[in-house]
């Protein structure tokens, strides 16, 4: 968990509809990534911590009998249930709770995996749980990417998005410091994963890259769907200047780019994996 920061509801209040369109996709080839890596064939069980609307999940449903997605916040679960029946996913259920609410009665697990979540958690405990949890030979597996896409050294279609005067935009409203919840992020998000994961009983960490790198066109309603599903921007901690931040960072975009069109390129996704011993 963040330094000086305590974790509450409303870390990502409002983000969830807009958090599928805002966030840039991961590969098309992680699944058969994570399936290759661990040697998966549809049997066990995949507990998803912090599963957002699902995404990471549904993506990873077939590769499992079942799988369990647990997030706080209950418009993100809503979401995910909303995305596996639009999917046809049926082998997926949705628990609201904390990652320290674990093991919350569950079971045994294959894999447990933590997208871009681990970092909100209180990271010693729910890796020790979530230890206990998984069978002999099970794997704890961090899915890494960046929100925004990597250099590409090639000419793009459309310009690149304005990150640089987003971010002041941003910082014009909600102030310099990264805001989470009710509070802020006054020493970012903590690292050093392998670390605690280690510290509970893993083994040691392999990571396996998934080339990204793919060209995407994106629009303002994608990029103003980008900042509305971040934590750090989430809808909520504009209160009633809402309405303005949206019309004045539509300003941003419509001068970056007069079309409405920007490019950008997808980031390498990494699996980080620690696994169980087998005995």
């Amino acid at each position: 968990m963040p330094r000086g920061w305590q974790w509450d509801p409303t870390l990502f209040q409002g983000s969830a509809r807009y958090y599928e369109r805002g966030r840039l996709p991961y590969p098309p080839g992680l699944a058969d990534a994570l399936a290759a890596t661990l040697a998966l064939d549809g049997r066990g069980r995949l507990l998803d911590v912090g599963c957002g609307p699902g995404i990471i999940a549904l993506r990873f449903a077939h590769l499992f009998k079942e799988v369990v997605g647990l997030d706080p916040d209950p418009e993100m679960i809503a979401a995910a249930e909303r995305r596996a029946i639009e999917m046809g996913v049926t082998n997926a259920r949705w628990l609201c709770a904390r990652a320290e609410d674990l093991p919350a009665g569950l079971g045994r697990f294959r894999v447990a995996t933590f997208a871009q979540s681990f970092h909100w958690m209180e990271r010693e405990r729910v890796a020790a749980t979530v230890f206990a949890m998984l069978a002999p030979g099970g794997a704890f597996v961090q899915v890494s990417t960046a929100h925004q896409g990597a250099p590409n050294p090639d000419p793009l279609p459309h310009p690149p998005p304005p990150h640089a005067a987003i971010t002041a935009l941003r910082e014009r409203y909600l102030g310099p410091v990264r805001r989470a919840g009710q509070g802020v992020l006054r020493h970012g998000t903590p690292d050093g994963e392998d670390a605690v994961v280690r510290g509970a009983g893993f083994g040691p960490l392999e990571v396996v890259v998934v080339a990204g790198r793919e060209v995407l066109v994106r629009t303002a309603d994608d990029l103003v769907a980008a900042q509305f599903s971040a934590s750090g921007s989430a809808p909520h901690l504009f209160g009633a200047r809402l309405a303005e931040f949206e019309a004045d960072l539509r300003a941003v975009l419509a001068e970056a780019s007069p079309s409405g069109r920007f490019a950008e390129q997808t980031s390498d996704t990494e699996l980080r994996v620690w696994r169980t011993p087998l005995h």
